[in-house]
């Protein structure tokens, strides 16, 4: 090849990319208008035909191991039957499990039927179809089950975060769907419908929001954590009690894991281990949250699971200027622990952007040695922030300048990201802006487990 093309081509690269002290702040263009709302009568908020047909239709995981499943779903007129009919492909027997509905009120708002049923002691690694409602309005979705809990089991996980209800929702949910890495469960990172961000915390939207997502949430699990959008505290009106909305319609598997909230689980998927924690209830020492974390921690098999992954709402790590160390108080208080026991990676949300870090902690640090300087840490996390998904405020641009030291990528565009787990030792992460086609990788990294390999093996380089 030409030299001159050589060096043309080179200048573009880094002509489309920025470096500092830190790693890379991309320059790819991007339009920076805030996303509209879809209006509300566009194809993806239509309620299903038929008279009180079951709508925003969703799964999860519905005990800790894999084998169970919790359907969820919406009657408008009447509360119907709570029951889901199922079966395994390729066989004949039909089986049922009956649930419960529940409802609630909120302001002037009051809910429709929310059932919620959990399907047990299905076989791993099996497709099973399932039925909701009666007659005419009958639906049928499927699900394929994790494969059995293993040290070596490949799995593949999207995720996605501050997802909301805009047109640029509506392209990442589709560039999630048509993404030839084919994520088998998500891994949410928060902020869901955006209701709160309309008058009064209008909840009709979080129905609209639950029938535009059902295409995906019906057919494959969603592993739900709440953000700040979940709070809907509005004690002006009547409304002092936090996540209502959000804990009457997204139920999960809590007490399998021990734990007295909702808002803080764990479970075991294929060969992950995965916590989920909250970052807007109590964290402090000796509370609910605190104690659940402390008993959970040293009870993760890395011989069993070995990927350890941490989901919550808001970043320990962020450099860009909005939310800028919110997460602060909470890195004080558990990133000591997330390097003791050697968790590979923390996705978080709320930053309406996209970053990376280095492998970093920051652990020396106590009020008297100022030793307040994140450093590269073989032992740490990498952080992740994918609150990239739509919202409904807009992209975030402002970074801080310079780019620090532990990040190694950001950029403010829309998008998801997959975490393919190839074995016990390796895992390979790629995140998806929008824009791009299907394929296309923004950022990559490949993930060595931290339990299974040394720290002089570790991925990220020393700064």
């Amino acid at each position: 090849m030409n030299r001159h093309i050589v060096y043309l081509f080179l200048g573009l690269v880094l002509g489309a990319l920025r470096s500092s002290n830190g790693g890379i702040s991309s320059r790819y263009s991007r339009s920076n208008d805030i996303s509209a709302d879809m209006p509300l009568n566009s194809d993806v908020f239509a309620v299903p035909p038929g008279y009180n047909a079951p709508q925003q239709v969703h799964i999860t995981q519905g005990d800790h191991e894999g084998r169970g499943v919790i359907v969820s779903w919406v009657t408008p007129n009447e509360p119907g039957s709570s029951k889901v009919t199922y079966w395994a492909e390729n066989t004949q027997l039909k089986k049922h499990a009956v649930g419960k509905f529940v409802t609630y009120k909120y302001y002037n708002y009051s809910s429709p039927y929310i059932h919620h049923c959990t399907i047990k002691n299905l076989k791993y690694n099996t497709k099973y179809f399932y039925e909701l409602g009666t007659g005419n309005a009958t639906r049928q979705f499927w699900f394929t089950t994790p494969p059995e809990v293993g040290p070596d089991v490949p799995y593949t996980f999207g995720l996605i975060g501050d997802l909301g209800q805009t047109f640029d929702s509506n392209r990442t949910l589709t560039h999630y769907e048509s993404n030839p890495a084919k994520g088998q469960a998500v891994l949410f990172v928060g902020d869901l419908s955006y209701a709160d961000a309309y008058p009064l915390h209008d909840n009709n939207r979080w129905d609209s929001w639950g029938r535009f997502v059902e295409r995906s949430v019906a057919y494959q699990p969603w592993i739900w954590s709440a953000g700040n959008h979940e709070i809907d505290f509005l004690p002006e009106y009547g409304e002092g009690e936090p996540f209502k909305p959000y804990t009457h319609r997204y139920y999960v598997p809590y007490e399998a894991s021990g734990s007295t909230s909702p808002l803080w689980y764990s479970i075991k998927r294929a060969s992950a281990y995965i916590i989920v924690m909250s970052s807007y209830s109590a964290y402090g020492m000796y509370t609910p949250q605190y104690k659940w974390l402390m008993n959970e921690l040293p009870k993760v098999n890395r011989t069993e699971t070995p990927w350890l992954i941490v989901v919550m709402h808001c970043p320990l790590y962020s450099s860009y200027v909005h939310h800028y160390m919110e997460g602060e108080t909470m890195r004080v208080m558990y990133e000591q622990y997330f390097v003791q026991y050697k968790v590979d990676v923390v996705f978080s949300g709320h930053v309406h952007a996209y970053e990376r870090t280095d492998r970093v902690s920051n652990i020396a640090y106590n009020i008297e040695n100022g030793l307040c300087n994140p450093k590269y840490d073989g032992s740490a996390p990498v952080y992740i922030t994918v609150g990239d998904g739509g919202n409904q405020e807009g992209l975030l641009y402002e970074m801080v300048d310079p780019q620090p030291k532990y990040s190694a990528f950001r950029e403010p565009s829309y998008g998801h990201a997959t975490f393919e787990i190839k074995n016990r030792t390796t895992a390979y992460y790629a995140w998806h802006r929008n824009q791009d086609g299907y394929s296309v990788e923004a950022d990559s990294f490949w993930f060595h487990n931290l339990y299974w390999t040394s720290t002089s093996d570790s991925s990220a380089a020393s700064f």
